[in-house]
């Protein structure tokens, strides 16, 4: 029952970020490209955002930011942004619906 609640109490670990906020970010930096929620790219080689987890969204912008991932705009994107931004973006993005997976 300890290893049940502690997995349960894990997966809201990740709410360092605030989703309210990376809205309002997601809106300055993200939108134009990814759709407002993430989840309408404006051109088929853009990723969907929406419902990504949010780990890998935390992971993939700081990639992007600290040059481990190379796209010269998500770079310029991403060093723009603070530890807590990323943090915001990926809980706004992870909380939303996505066309990726099975919505029945």
């Amino acid at each position: 029952a300890f290893a049940v609640l502690a997995f349960a109490l894990t997966g809201n670990l990740h709410a360092a970020g605030n989703a309210e906020r990376g809205k309002e970010k997601a809106a300055q930096v993200c939108a134009a490209c990814h759709g407002a929620q993430g989840n309408k790219p404006s051109d088929p080689s853009q990723p969907i955002l929406a419902g990504q987890y949010y780990d890998y969204l935390v992971r993939a912008l700081t990639d992007y930011k600290i040059g481990r991932r190379n796209n010269p705009i998500m770079k310029g994107f991403a060093g723009q942004l603070s530890k807590q931004d990323i943090e915001d973006l990926a809980a706004w993005f992870a909380s939303q619906n996505s066309p990726l997976h099975d919505q029945r």
